[in-house]
């Protein structure tokens, strides 16, 4: 592995993408930052961590779609739209925790957001619907009828939020270095792959 290792890990609900983040941050000896980086951009932004969590991958409203992230006018001035500055204050929190040496960094438009640095493997995690339904449903104690529910609109949310803040799309594997399904190779042979990939 690079002394500088940056990896950006984009991921399906219920694909299991959090976990190998973390496996590969215990194995791996780095750091992984995922809510991190909702407490780094509250602490330097001036918002509270409970707003950046209320919004945390979530679409923007259709009429900041409309003024394509521009200018909003308020009360005689221009300013930015709220959703932007929250967007804006993650992508700070990144750039300074991936300066401070290596990293992993789940969800956020990392892969976009860290683009520059040099020793950069982007990775996105995926599965077919039933196993990350089944799971959804027992990671959350819930019916799988809810867990689909929920998968369905954390794609439609992740989707709509990545495509929006970069000029990528979500889950194109064009844009990855990396693409795993876990459906079919599970949690150990994932994290082992992306392993092998930084040798």
């Amino acid at each position: 592995m690079k002394e500088h290792q940056i990896i950006t890990i984009g991921r399906e609900l219920g694909s299991g993408g959090r976990e190998i983040g973390i496996r590969l941050s215990e194995e791996l000896g780095i750091p992984f930052y995922d809510r991190e980086i909702l407490e780094e951009a509250a602490k330097n932004s001036g918002f509270t961590r409970e707003l950046f969590e209320k919004n945390d991958e979530k679409p923007t409203n259709s009429l900041l779609f409309a003024v394509a992230m521009g200018m909003n006018y308020y009360g005689g001035g221009f300013q930015k739209p709220l959703t932007l500055e929250l967007y804006l204050a993650q992508f700070d929190a990144m750039r300074r925790f991936a300066a401070e040496g290596p990293g992993i960094f789940i969800g956020r438009c990392a892969d976009y957001v860290l683009s520059e640095m040099p020793d950069l493997l982007n990775v996105f995690v995926h599965a077919d619907l039933k196993t990350r339904v089944a799971r959804t449903a027992a990671k959350h104690g819930i019916s799988e009828k809810e867990a689909e529910g929920m998968c369905l609109r954390s794609d439609k949310d992740r989707a709509a939020y990545y495509n929006y803040y970069s000029n990528h799309e979500w889950g194109d594997g064009r844009f990855y270095d990396l693409s795993i399904n876990t459906g079919k190779l599970g949690i150990d042979r994932s994290v082992e792959l992306i392993k092998a990939s930084l040798e």
